[in-house]
């Protein structure tokens, strides 16, 4: 992908061209409004894709299949080394994406049939563990409302209250990683659904996450690396207070600080190790949370802002300041970034015709918001996951923003992760919960014995 920094009119043209969905035109005149990913009108008169092109290959016909395939089935949900395999808190999409659809069916909230409809309401009492109607209760006694995803374990392990706060699977790895508030990181086993180990940290866990053999592990004024191919363990020193998040490009991990810091290491393969590289300067307060994608790092903060930095320069390039409170996710999807916040809001940025990154479409929620995550549905269909402050997670289809269903917990769920067709949720509970698609394949559909 392209750096933003040097983007041309003819790069913006090719990002926009990208972004169609292919409907068939009205006219041979291409909407400049839909161009610049604001066109409202539906329909709109003029044509929402660019004029066809002389067919030619380019190269690019394996990026056009860049989309998380499933393994073969296995027993288990272990990693296969044939897996497509996505980075940490980006998204890969399955399909192109019209600038004019953001939110056009505008679900939310108060969509059809997920509130006001008692038989899809999950009972508060049962929540509690409280309600005296058991199977006679008009409301759902389950964790979920949905018809397109359920249950497929629940793993009890973590100290009961003691929030999850960081989720990894590692490449080619039967094993599941899951930092906890208490100071450990807890080792699952995909076969059995059952504890494998428990790694005292000596902090509580700020973030997890695995690239290659290496799972990272924020910890206070530390980050611990586990090589689980080696056994290899690093403590790598250097950041002021709890680190908040991690991210990993070009041989690089980053770093967010609860100084506002992001602190650099550089992996040496002499070594096998990691050496520190740089400190990125600018946030006012904590940074919350780290993507990587087209070229560039995006940092989320405690300050409201969103900032970019430049891999190639290490210097921060642009801040955005929509956001009114903290910034407490980002994610890549494509050429797009969004983004959520506190402020009850998520945002979705792209690449006008000025060259500047602006926000083409707000989602208002009614509750604050804390992570974002992404997947393909069973029938490969983009799907957004928002974790709410209200212990909820929402689903919703991309682009329209239709709702999907929604997960409730017994606390807010902070972490959210995505392998093979599956995503896992971890709450403030220490509930750790792992959820499948349905109507999936017998290959896809793999299964964790509890």
């Amino acid at each position: 992908m392209k750096n933003m920094k040097n983007s041309s009119a003819v790069s913006q043209k090719k990002f926009l061209t990208e972004l169609r969905l292919g409907g068939v035109p009205t006219t041979d005149i291409v909407c400049k409004h839909w161009r610049a990913g604001r066109c409202t009108k539906n329909p709109c008169p003029f044509r929402h894709s660019e004029l066809p092109q002389p067919s030619s290959n380019n190269g690019m016909g394996s990026k056009r299949s860049n989309v998380i395939q499933q393994p073969s089935h296995q027993g288990n949900f272990s990693v296969s080394d044939s897996v497509s395999r996505r980075k940490p808190n980006t998204y890969i999409r399955a399909d192109s994406t019209e600038p004019s659809k953001w939110g056009r069916d505008h679900g939310g909230p108060k969509g059809p049939g997920l509130v006001k409809d008692p038989q899809k309401t999950i009972c508060k009492y049962w929540m509690a563990e409280k309600c005296s109607f058991r199977e006679r209760c008009k409301f759902l006694h389950k964790w979920f409302v949905s018809d397109d995803f359920t249950m497929l374990a629940q793993l009890a392990g973590h100290e009961e209250k003691k929030a999850i706060t960081g989720i990894a699977f590692p490449k080619g790895s039967d094993k599941l990683y899951s930092g906890n508030k208490d100071g450990t990181l807890r080792v699952w086993d995909c076969q059995t659904g059952q504890s494998a180990a428990v790694i005292s940290v000596g902090s509580e866990v700020g973030c997890v996450i695995s690239e290659g053999p290496w799972v990272f592990v924020g910890i206070n004024n530390c980050v611990k690396a586990w090589n689980i191919q080696t056994q290899r363990e690093l403590s790598l020193s250097g950041p002021s207070g709890l680190v908040y998040a991690l991210a990993v490009e070009k041989e690089m991990l980053f770093g967010g600080t609860q100084d506002g810091s992001i602190l650099i290491w550089k992996f040496v393969a002499a070594t096998n190790g990691f050496e520190p590289a740089a400190v990125l300067k600018g946030h006012s307060a904590s940074v919350l949370t780290l993507v990587v994608g087209n070229n560039i790092l995006y940092s989320g903060s405690m300050d409201n802002t969103i900032r970019l930095w430049s891999l190639e320069t290490l210097q921060c390039i642009y801040t955005l300041t929509d956001h009114t409170s903290a910034v407490t996710s980002v994610l890549c999807w494509d050429q797009l970034l969004l983004s959520c916040s506190l402020d009850k809001t998520i945002k979705v940025w792209a690449i006008t015709e000025s060259g500047k990154l602006e926000v083409t479409y707000t989602k208002q929620e009614e509750q604050g918001l804390l992570a974002l995550s992404g997947m393909p549905d069973a029938q490969g269909k983009p799907v957004l996951m928002c974790s709410c402050n209200d212990n909820t997670v929402r689903l919703y289809d991309l682009p329209s923003f239709k709702e999907r269903g929604k997960i409730c917990a017994k606390g807010e769920i902070r972490a959210i992760h995505t392998a093979l067709g599956l995503f896992f949720t971890g709450d403030g509970n220490g509930d750790l919960k792992v959820w499948k698609w349905t109507e999936q394949s017998p290959a896809a559909a793999a299964t964790i014995q509890q």
